[in-house]
């Protein structure tokens, strides 16, 4: 093994390095903690990114936590793990955006070099960590309006078969009940826009977490987190052991339902729950209290993810309901 060069500092196998990435447009600047753990022997180098939003604190703590288990000397291969990459969106308790520009993270792959504080994040995610690995998991949780099943996923892309296969492969490692197929599309034309896509636009296989919800740091959900992660480098060779049979159900469709008014909104079921098409799903009531319309299921299946807190715009979503007939239950 070979000295791995990050950040123009040597990692000698065996050891490891942590360094804050500076991030400045001229007028707002900000820092990227990346802790590089290079292993003894060859193998995988396998990015985790945690906190893209900064308010999915489950993933945050999680990857800290995470790190003090990995031994490099114990690594065949190379783990790039981004502790926070949003750290103005956490230290603000900002939901989804950068506090410095107002622009979501997740929304602005593969940035630019020379744009606003978050689109050179997304810029030096892309190219200093993304582009030096060769698998990529991003963590995810719902912030603090969201009620959240945990699952995992990863994109399918007709023209990509291989590419797919290593992603689906990858997600159903992980543990997860639930693995969501992202894309479903003959191929990928358009801007990454989200983080694990640049890997996908690069050619490099990637998977999403999605595990924890309304905010709050609850151990169960870290926990999930780690064990995922632990997964992932079995799966991957980066350290020895044995992964029990995959039993994830597949979901291949989600359907969104968004809110007709603006108001107050007051959900009838929790995410996870199994529900019939024409359920209904809770309720909108307006600035006086007064009912605009009941929420009605428009397909059977799981509800994955869903708003759970009474402020509620016109065209928000209020669930994602993954396509899993209530006879295919987990």
């Amino acid at each position: 093994m070979k000295p791995f060069f990050f950040n123009n500092q040597a990692v000698a196998p065996g050891h490891k390095l942590s360094v804050l990435l500076p991030v400045t447009d001229g007028r707002d600047s900000t820092v990227i903690p990346v802790t590089v753990f290079h292993g003894q022997r060859p193998g995988p180098v396998l990015g985790i990114i945690a906190g893209v939003h900064g308010y999915e604190y489950p993933p945050i703590i999680a990857a800290q936590q995470f790190a003090q288990t990995l031994d490099p000397a114990q690594l065949s291969g190379t783990v790039l793990l981004v502790h926070l990459a949003n750290v103005p969106g956490f230290l603000g308790r900002r939901l989804q955006v950068n506090p410095q520009d107002g622009k979501n993270l997740n929304r602005v792959f593969p940035g630019r070099a020379d744009g606003t504080v978050t689109e050179r994040l997304a810029w030096r995610l892309s190219n200093d960590i993304i582009g030096r690995c060769t698998h990529v998991i991003d963590v995810h949780a719902g912030d603090a309006n969201e009620d959240l099943r945990p699952y995992a996923g990863y994109y399918e892309y007709a023209d990509t078969p291989a590419l797919s296969g290593q992603g689906r492969q990858m997600a159903a490692a992980l543990g997860f009940p639930y693995v969501v197929q992202f894309g479903n599309e003959p191929s990928l034309q358009e801007a990454a826009m989200y983080c694990s896509r640049e890997a996908i636009k690069r050619g490099i296989p990637a998977v999403d977490i999605e595990c924890g919800r309304l905010g709050q740091v609850e151990a169960d959900n870290v926990l999930l987190i780690m064990q995922a992660l632990h997964n992932l480098l079995v799966h991957l060779q980066l350290i020895p052991g044995e992964l029990p049979v995959p039993t994830a159900s597949l979901i291949a469709q989600r359907t969104t339902v968004s809110s007709p008014h603006t108001g107050f909104f007051h959900p009838l079921v929790k995410a996870g729950e199994f529900i019939a098409k024409g359920r209904r799903l809770g309720y909108v009531i307006d600035l006086f209290g007064q009912p605009l319309a009941d929420i009605l299921a428009p397909v059977e299946g799981v509800v994955l993810t869903m708003s759970a807190t009474p402020p509620i715009s016109k065209g928000e979503s209020l669930f994602s309901i993954g396509h899993l007939p209530i006879s295919n239950r987990p």
